[in-house]
């Protein structure tokens, strides 16, 4: 098979398993993968040492193989840590000190998908503009001989109980309280890797989807579609639960559903979240992202911290907190980067994080988060498809410009007035342009500006 080269993206390398990425292109991306660690590591392959890991998905145990063989032929160290949660491995090459690592997955993708996940030492994203495009040149191109000659080898780990431990020390478990907490784990990586954690802390858990199946049996391991979190919010309501909270597949981002049974949006638990850290740090600095609530940046001052706009992606993310020395960083999708976790994201710290608030304030989370709801209302993210996205988005530049509005270009065009703001932004990987718009006047005014700027960007 001739490897495509659309399956190397902007942030990892994705595609439909044995018709894209087969075990062939999988090794062929392993030898990649040792070579561009080593460059960066400023090492031989030979003395470089990388973890590997794997989700749940029916194709994810012969392709870890097939990329482990690949790493191990070219003469790095490989430890095998087996069917993790990404963070997990993350985690791992933080903790450890490695060079590197890559988990097989495909995160929240449906069925037919894999990928993989790549990060070099201190477990730094791998990105298009550093790492990804010299693994996707090397893997179209002739490879050759193996840089050394003589292989590595392979040590197999199980980092579960370790993990585990480690993330109960973010929080002070005897402050939890006996929540009735819905779970719901996709039958992704959930299940295994943050279900003992919530055991030990004495919750009343409600187990859903909570086994890891790669067939996907009940719905598509993506809380971030509507059609995903019908199932938990009806549960959550049913059993009169505390909250609900969901994973995706490969258990690196979590979502919130309070006890009235509303999601709640990432940019206001990026608020939440900030402000309980600040608590326990006070005057830190937080990054959020672009298309972010205000509620992120006036919670964060009003908490006596520093808040930083950011561009979107856990490349840029990863790689600038430590630049800033920020303590945490939360994304609009579901991304929250902990500095004491090598800066990576985690779907187990928020939710920990989460319960240790409820259980120290008090108040429930739909109290917690109805503040924001009465001031800031936001619109979510919208797409619409485009066929010139860069003219389109000069166009309302030129619009908004002429106006007495705020315009800034940290990730697309942002336009900011005194008590509404939007940004817009291109798709990495399609014709699509991205608004996220928010008043501060009301839900009639906010649809009344999104409908306004909708008509632009589609007219």
């Amino acid at each position: 098979m001739t490897v495509p080269a659309e399956i190397f993206k902007a942030y990892d390398i994705r595609g439909i398993a044995g018709e894209q990425i087969d075990a062939d292109a999988a090794h062929r991306i392993g030898r990649a993968f040792a070579r561009v660690i080593a460059k960066l590591a400023g090492k031989d392959v030979a003395d470089v040492s990388v973890a590997v890991g794997r989700d749940m998905r029916l194709s994810a145990p012969e392709l870890l193989a097939a990329y482990r063989d690949g790493i191990v032929l070219e003469g790095a160290t490989v430890l095998d840590l087996g069917q993790v949660g990404t963070e997990m491995l993350y985690w791992t090459v933080g903790s450890r000190g490695l060079d590197g690592g890559l988990m097989c997955t495909a995160s929240h993708n449906p069925k037919a998908y894999t990928g993989a996940k790549l990060v070099e030492k201190g477990a730094l994203a791998l990105s298009g503009d550093r790492g990804i495009g010299e693994i996707r040149d090397l893997v179209l191109g002739d490879l050759g001989d193996p840089a050394s000659s003589t292989p590595g080898t392979v040590t197999h780990e199980d980092v579960y109980d370790a993990f585990q431990q480690a993330a109960l020390e973010f929080i002070d478990p005897a402050k939890i309280k006996p929540l009735k907490v819905v779970v719901d784990g996709g039958n992704g990586m959930a299940g295994p890797m943050v279900g003992p954690i919530l055991r030990h802390l004495g919750l009343d858990v409600v187990e859903t989807y909570w086994t890891p199946n790669g067939e996907f049996p009940d719905h598509e391991p993506n809380p971030l579609l509507p059609e995903n979190r019908e199932f938990i919010i009806d549960k959550v309501r049913e059993t009169g639960a505390d909250l609900g909270i969901a994973w995706d597949g490969d258990a690196d981002r979590c979502f919130f559903i309070d006890d009235e049974g509303r999601f709640v949006d990432g940019d206001f638990l990026t608020a939440l979240l900030a402000e309980a850290l600040l608590e326990k740090q006070p005057g830190s600095t937080i990054l959020y992202d672009c298309r972010a609530s205000r509620a992120v940046a006036d919670t964060v001052e009003a908490a006596g911290g520093t808040a930083l706009i950011n561009r979107v992606g856990h490349a840029f993310f990863k790689s600038r907190m430590p630049k800033e020395g920020a303590i945490f960083g939360g994304e609009v999708s579901g991304h929250y980067y902990f500095e004491r976790f090598s800066n990576a994201d985690s779907g187990t710290l928020p939710a920990l994080l989460i319960l240790e608030l409820l259980s120290e304030s008090g108040k429930r989370l739909s109290e917690l988060v109805g503040r924001f709801h009465q001031k800031y209302f936001i619109s979510g993210e919208i797409n619409s498809t485009v066929e010139d996205a860069d003219a389109k988005m000069a166009e309302i530049e030129e619009r908004y410009g002429a106006t007495d509005a705020t315009i800034t270009h940290v990730d697309g065009v942002s336009v900011d007035y005194e008590d509404w703001h939007f940004n817009v932004r291109k798709s990495n990987t399609e014709p699509l342009l991205r608004l996220c718009l928010e008043s501060l006047v009301s839900v009639e005014d906010m649809e009344r500006r999104r409908d306004e700027v909708l008509g632009l960007i589609r007219g």
